[in-house]
């Protein structure tokens, strides 16, 4: 079950002025529906921030709260109201798209204490090139040889010829790479634990991991990504 949690900003319910916290989509005391809140995703479903989240309990809220946030049921409703459901429904929506997915997930809480994380384009220049400074270092040699290979696929490609050692070699390679980040995958709930149920050292410790855990992933992303767009092409 989602832990259930209190914000500490109360605020007045615009209908029976009887106060809630902020991050309420409806009063509690009346039912009536209230402008989009002021707090982050967790605070929309009235649940703890932490990494390790029960998903079906996620969804059966976000149902339930889709269903009362239906346009239909304010057809009668003051115009405010009418308003309030299209905008409380849209940041619904943005809400649990990001924390149903693990890594968005990750990336969105860790951004709320601050963390800075990379661009998606991690690990590319601004021509689109491996930046070496950004290469892991294990992964370095490798991603040369990848991007000498990858080269010379799409110059194949271009002169619609086929070279079975190379596509061999490529699909081998992806196959590696999607094993490192099924590594990191498991690297990065280990360390969902140590945040969730750390005190404050033990997070810090964890977010700083975790920071460099995405952006190794997000480069192994990358190279994934453009292996199997060669391959595909």
């Amino acid at each position: 079950m989602l832990k259930v949690i209190d914000s500490a900003v109360p605020i007045a319910c615009w209908s029976c002025s009887v106060a809630h916290n902020d991050a309420t989509l409806f009063c509690p005391h009346c039912s009536k529906i209230q402008p989009p809140t002021g707090g982050d995703y967790f605070s929309v479903f009235g649940i703890e921030p932490r990494l390790d989240l029960d998903l079906n309990a996620l969804e059966s809220e976000f149902h339930r709260l889709s269903r009362k946030l239906h346009p239909d049921r304010f057809a009668r409703a003051g115009e405010n109201e009418k308003q309030w459901s299209l905008a409380d429904t849209a940041l619904l929506n943005d809400a649990y798209r990001t924390l149903k997915d693990p890594i968005t997930r990750t990336e969105y809480l860790l951004k709320l204490r601050g963390a800075e994380i990379a661009e998606l384009h991690a690990g590319k220049d601004r021509k689109g090139q491996d930046d070496p400074s950004r290469v892991p270092a294990d992964l370095l040699e490798e991603v040369f040889d990848l991007n000498m290979q990858l080269e010379e696929m799409r110059m194949a490609r271009q002169a619609e010829e086929t070279d079975v050692v190379l596509e061999a070699s490529l699909t081998e390679a992806k196959k590696k790479f999607d094993g490192l980040l099924n590594a990191v995958n498991k690297d990065l709930r280990a360390q969902w634990k140590v945040w969730d149920e750390g005190d404050a050292t033990a997070r810090q410790a964890a977010q700083s991991t975790m920071v460099k855990l995405l952006d190794r992933r997000r480069y192994l992303s990358n190279l994934v990504r453009d292996v199997t767009e060669t391959l595909g092409a």
